[in-house]
């Protein structure tokens, strides 16, 4: 361990690890320190880079809290988390695509009936989902869990809004007995991702929009079957080909089509013209 430098320190560093013993984690230390020392011999940062890269991420866990996880949207941001969903998430035929959870999801949503209105009243064009869960191979699954959340019509979410007291546009549901959910909430819209920090500041450096597509997300489990986190886009978006965190995938665009006003589902009388979702859901066995 002495007179290391930047020919030798690498192994010395790895030999350092050598009695670790879960072989797991030893894996992981040891591609860590030859990545990491690659990049940094490939850069070549001066002292004041690398101190602004420490000061970078230390900042980034300074702005991440109960509502808001910086480094989740460093990931994001990066592609790093798209391509540990991808790794992880080789799905069968039929089952639905993955893509990330994203920064704003909670766990105490409030539970939700069918046939309710997640929209609590907030302004936006009215929407109808009319959705299934059911197996890759296609059997209908009921008593799914499924958590929705979406932000609102001027692309926030409720943890971002100081002056809610509560929950607004998320929710929790179990589907019926043949997979079927339906309920109501609003169109969604396009929306940026935070970009008042660290995160921000890298998209601003490189040039990047901030700007999602606008999307439901889903997250549906069931037991026996591998949980199912996913989005369902707006087609037509203009953030489609450019989405800030990479997650669009062509099979989980839809075009919400239109319906004109008058009675709508269950008898709801409507106004105006309103929005409709119909989609399956396959999930992948254990």
């Amino acid at each position: 361990m002495r007179d290391l430098n930047e020919h030798n320190i690498t192994d010395a560093v790895l030999e350092s690890f050598a009695a670790t013993p879960n072989p797991r984690l030893l894996t992981i230390i040891k591609s860590l320190v030859r990545h990491i020392h690659g990049f940094v011999k490939d850069v070549e940062p001066t002292f004041d880079e690398w101190l602004y890269a420490i000061q970078f991420l230390t900042r980034t866990g300074q702005i991440s809290g109960q509502s808001r996880q910086e480094f989740i949207l460093l990931s994001d941001v990066l592609g790093v988390s798209m391509l540990v969903d991808a790794i992880n998430h080789r799905t069968p035929k039929g089952a639905t695509e993955t893509t990330v959870l994203g920064p704003f999801f909670v766990e105490d949503a409030p539970q939700f009936e069918h046939g309710d209105d997640l929209s609590n009243g907030t302004p936006g064009a009215p929407l109808y989902v009319d959705m299934t869960v059911a197996a890759a191979s296609g059997e209908p699954l009921s008593d799914a869990v499924v958590d929705v959340w979406q932000s609102d019509s001027e692309g926030f979410y409720d943890v971002q809004r100081a002056d809610l007291t509560g929950h607004n546009l998320r929710g929790r549901f179990r589907t019926g007995p043949q997979g079927e959910l339906r309920f109501w909430s609003i169109t969604p819209t396009a929306y940026p991702i935070p970009d008042d920090g660290p995160v921000g500041e890298l998209l601003e450096a490189s040039q990047r929009h901030p700007w999602r597509p606008a999307h439901l997300h889903f997250m549906i489990s069931a037991a026996g079957y591998q949980p199912l986190v996913t989005h369902i886009f707006v087609d037509g978006d203009i953030y489609l080909d450019s989405d800030a965190v990479f997650g669009v995938k062509q099979s989980l665009i839809d075009s919400f089509p239109e319906q004109p006003a008058g009675t709508g589902p269950n008898g709801r009388i409507m106004d105006a013209p309103w929005r409709k979702l119909k989609y399956s859901f396959g999930l992948t066995p254990l």
